[in-house]
């Protein structure tokens, strides 16, 4: 016992009770004797002589009691040396909140690492995650199921659950996760970079072909041999052609590298789980750090006609342009090193200038737009009154969609839809043979409006406000259909029930022309699809749901598209993302750059684009298409214009334009 502290430390059974963690008892006695910083009990860094000295740095008020031995300030003698703790143990107890919340959770995900080319319910990678009443039946659960995306694990538990459910859901998920870390422990070293010899050698072959590969490219190039891409230069084919050839040295030694480490290795496993980093940062460590860009070009001419003064002049080939070919793990050569600072500082550079464009495009946005917000007839206005919207997003639905795929040219898609042998009642009553016969007229018209008009683009994923396939599955479940028995549901139940349901869904109110339009636009997707779904024979044959089970569904649709229109007095803030389909290939203007250019209005936009549909006659030889692009560029507003005539039509009341009158009348 030390003479300046002469207290006796505290009993274990006093301390038995004491909640300290999920700590060993090692880890707790180092605990014990921390460094205490207080004012009030330590006199510069040391305990006072005599003073409180709580090593858990408990309250020090005397009212209050002690956290370490449970006694009264006041009678606490204060604790010192190390104290012997009962052993922690691991309680399940808290695990009950996460299995509640989860019974009522049906989910199909993916892996990050599951190949689109292998189907069925089990993989060999163990890639499907099946969730069925909140127990996990099959897959491995990573950041696509468990990340912040649409239709992962939490998403659903917010949805189906609530927000409180999707909080404890983290909090308690995130106490699981540390508990085993802190029983296995996971780190990374110099080891796990390093690849086996024969793959080091693939990786170097690799590199040489490609190289060798962009020597034919420069002799080609010079020879003016080089097939010229469309809407480039002879030079500007000859550096994508490069580039593509160097990027695609990288991938491919990558992949090598990446396939040669073990399923144990450390550093591929966080990237697989999506921890941190991608597999390019493996590629990186291991392989090859691969072509440098600076303004996404190869590394330009610094000095008169060459990178760096170790190159000679007018040199075209990887090495002088910023390729490095070697990786972390083998260390960059000093020009290497000087290529690969440059195209490390642009990122900074840009991202220190984004920082302050980004924040004053945010302020202006928020400053247009602070006063805008839905009123109770539906409409969206400023604070003036001015209407700036009839319907909010010309649908009156809130933002939260989910993406619904529909398929053009599925071969099978009649025979799912129809019946092909109908009940008796069905051949003898006319009134239902006719009503099924329009239920297929319906669909049948759906089909060819969706492929006609709405999804003519190519693109068939459309946002819309209830997930219904969820549902569906969650009321199997819930009512526990078992298929192999029918259902007990009469076909012209099924067809009258979403008949009354599509009249609920109201989105615009009113009995007139104008807002019937607007109610038939707004909901017309949403129509479609809900009749697709639920098609009678899908009902009783594919889904197989009882009565009572499809009376839920039909409640829960009606109860989840009212959730998900914009309720009135909302304030209405949402910048619409921008999706461009299929032109990554095109080097367009996109993210701050863009959005800059569309908040200033800029009439001179860097990269103008435009798609042109041609007619089948045209749009089938590429010669052809280059005929219609060149008289394209050379065509004016004159060139299609065959009479022009100004008209004096004072009157904003009425109009003297025949063509115009219903238009003036109506407003």
């Amino acid at each position: 016992m030390d003479i300046r502290f002469p207290f006796s430390p505290a009993e274990v059974a006093k301390v038995r009770m004491v909640q300290f963690g999920i700590l060993s008892p090692d880890e707790i006695r180092q605990m014990s004797v921390v460094q205490i910083e207080h004012g009030e009990t330590t006199e510069r860094g040391k305990p006072k002589v005599g003073g409180l000295s709580d090593p858990r740095l408990g309250t020090i008020d005397r009212k209050m009691k002690c956290e370490t031995c449970t006694a009264s300030m006041a009678e606490c003698l204060g604790h010192f040396g190390h104290l012997e703790l009962a052993k922690p143990m691991f309680h399940i107890g808290f695990l009950k909140t996460v299995l509640a919340i989860m019974r009522s959770i049906n989910l199909i995900r993916y892996s990050s690492w599951h190949n689109e080319s292998e189907r069925g319910t089990i993989t060999p990678g163990d890639t499907v995650v099946r969730i069925e009443k909140g127990e996990l039946l099959t897959g491995t659960l990573c950041k696509k199921t468990l990340g912040a995306s649409t239709g992962s694990l939490i998403h659903v538990i917010w949805e189906e659950v609530g927000p409180d459910a999707a909080r404890k859901f983290l909090g308690h998920t995130q106490w699981l996760v540390n508990y085993w870390l802190l029983q296995n422990a996971f780190s990374i070293g110099i080891g796990d970079t390093i690849a086996d010899a024969s793959t080091m050698e693939v990786i170097n072959q690799t590199i040489s072909q490609a190289k060798e590969k962009v020597k034919q490219l420069t002799r080609d190039a010079q020879e003016k041999k080089l097939e010229v891409e469309p809407g480039r230069t002879m030079m500007d084919s000859f550096e994508n052609r490069v580039n593509q050839t160097l990027n695609r040295a990288r991938d491919d030694a990558g992949n090598s590298a990446q396939k040669s480490l073990s399923e144990s290795n450390n550093l591929k496993a966080m990237v697989t789980a999506g921890s941190k980093g991608s597999f390019i940062n493996i590629y990186q460590m291991t392989a090859c750090v691969g072509q440098q860009n600076v303004e996404g070009k190869r590394i330009p001419y610094g000095f008169i006609d060459r990178t760096l003064p170790h190159f000679t002049k007018d040199d075209y080939g990887p090495e002088s342009r910023g390729f490095v070919e070697n990786s972390y793990l083998r260390e960059l050569t000093p020009q290497e090193f000087f290529f690969h600072a440059m195209g490390g500082k642009e990122g900074l550079i840009d991202t220190a200038v984004k920082t302050s464009e980004t924040g004053y495009i945010q302020r202006r946005l928020v400053k247009a737009m602070e006063d805008i917000m839905c009123k109770y007839d539906g409409t969206v206005r400023n604070s003036l009154g001015d209407v700036i919207q009839f319907l909010y997003g010309e649908d009156g639905m809130d933002a939260n969609l989910t993406v619904f795929k529909y398929e053009f040219d599925d071969e099978k898609w009649k025979p799912s839809y129809t019946l092909e042998e109908p009940a008796e009642d069905l051949k003898t009553i006319i009134e239902f043979r006719s009503v099924f016969e329009a239920e297929v007229q319906k669909l049948e018209a759906d089909r060819f409006q969706l492929a006609t008009e709405i999804a003519t683009t190519g693109d068939s994923s459309l946002p819309l406000p209830v997930n219904l396939k969820r549902l569906i599955w969650n009321a199997q479940k819930t009512f526990k259909v078992d298929f192999r028995r029918p259902s007990d549901m009469h076909p012209m139940e099924i067809v009258e029930a979403i008949d009354k349901l599509q009249e609920k869904l109201k989105v615009v109110p009113g009995e007139d022309a104008l807002s019937q339009e607007a109610q038939k636009n707004a909901t017309l997707l949403f129509n479609i699809l809900l009749r697709s779904t639920f098609a009678s024979k899908r009902v009783l044959e594919e889904y197989r749901l009882s009565r009572e089970a499809f009376e839920w569904v039909v409640g829960e649709i009606e109860s989840r598209f009212l959730q998900s229109q914009v309720a009135s007095g909302e304030m209405i803030m949402t910048l619409n993302t921008f999706h461009y389909a299929g032109v990554s290939a095109k080097n367009v203007t996109l993210g701050v750059p863009r959005l800059r250019e569309i908040i200033n209005v800029a009439k001179r936009i860097k990269t103008p684009s435009l798609s042109v549909f041609l007619k089948p006659e045209v749009g089938k030889t590429k010669e052809r298409a280059k005929t219609v692009q060149c008289a394209l560029e050379y065509t004016t507003l004159r060139s299609v214009t065959q009479t022009t005539e100004v008209w004096y039509d004072p009157d904003p009341m009425s109009t003297i334009i025949e063509e115009d009158v219903d238009f003036v009348n109506s407003y």
